[in-house]
């Protein structure tokens, strides 16, 4: 009970706040799409780009914490995709879209802060390392196969085209690769230059936490009611447990496994939904997703943290 007091409910307050403020009319639509630019666009690769410049790369990219997340990303996404096709008969487009909400959880707008609220700032390096390769993974695979499922197996020079930009017009992966370029050249970023970026992280995670409250206002979960279901359980249940069970088998540091499991137990975030109105398929799906998702998610993340050591 004291973590979901203490580490979850205070989160999800924020996100409330968002929520309600949109609803009743105090903070409007166009202030909401604002803010999540703000957020997404500027400060959140700030704070990317200075976890990145600052990490200890050969301690912090372990193989047994990538391989554990992104295994279980990878089995969430088959099960997502053949099950959307196989239990709900939904056209292949659709279950790529479908397999694409179970992959792609929301590793930073929820990850990072409930991450830092149960085990503190220095907790977070693993979860950085996640995040560095999180979009790249995702969208090089879901839009590697929705290109392929579209072109009947078909797709050649032009796929890798459209993949290479997705990845690179994305301002979450350009402030990753900033930080790995400033990271290996080994040039101390200027004083000044620290302190003006340290002041946008600090708005990053509270700003967006409020814009994601906004922006659920917009999504109903209307129909699909099965299959959305699905997603949360695959999202929230099984891609948390196959990582889980890796990091066991691996013998995962601890840190790293909660950040491991925590990242993986997050509700499907924006990009899914951002995903299947790239492509017109299974939209309904998605943002119903992202709204039951988010909200099962503070039960779910409370069984984890009681469950991680």
């Amino acid at each position: 009970m004291q973590a979901l007091l203490d580490v979850i409910l205070p989160v999800f307050l924020v996100i409330g706040f968002g929520y309600l403020a949109v609803w009743r009319g105090w903070f409007s639509d166009a202030g909401v799409d604002g803010l999540m630019r703000f957020t997404q666009q500027f400060a959140i690769p700030c704070l990317l780009f200075t976890a990145i410049a600052g990490l200890d790369l050969g301690q912090t990219f372990d193989w047994r914490l990538l391989t554990s997340f992104y295994a279980g990303a990878l089995a969430g996404f088959l099960l997502g995709l053949f099950g959307a096709r196989l239990l709900f008969a939904r056209p292949w487009e659709d279950s790529v879209a479908i397999g694409f909400c179970c992959l792609f959880s929301n590793s930073v707008l929820l990850g990072l802060p409930l991450t830092e609220r149960a085990y503190g700032a220095d907790a977070l390096t693993a979860n950085y390392a996640i995040i560095a390769l999180h979009s790249p993974f995702c969208y090089g695979l879901g839009i590697s196969v929705m290109e392929v499922t579209r072109a009947r197996g078909r797709a050649g020079a032009a796929l890798v085209g459209q993949v290479l930009k997705a990845m690179f017009s994305n301002a979450l992966i350009l402030g990753i690769l900033l930080g790995f370029a400033v990271n290996l050249s080994g040039v101390p970023l200027p004083g000044v230059l620290r302190d003006g970026l340290d002041l946008m992280v600090r708005a990053a995670l509270p700003a967006a936490l409020f814009g994601l409250g906004g922006v659920l206002v917009r999504y109903r979960p209307e129909g699909d009611l099965r299959t959305v279901l699905y997603v949360c359980l695959v999202g929230l249940v099984v891609h948390p447990l196959v990582t889980r069970g890796l990091g066991l088998g691996f013998q995962l540091p601890v840190d790293a496994t909660r950040s491991a499991v925590l990242t993986a137990a997050m509700a499907p975030g924006i990009n899914t939904y951002i995903f299947a109105n790239m492509y017109g398929r299974a939209r309904r799906v998605a943002a119903s997703s992202v709204l039951v998702g988010t909200a099962l998610s503070i039960l779910t993340v409370w069984v984890w943290l009681g469950y991680l050591p």
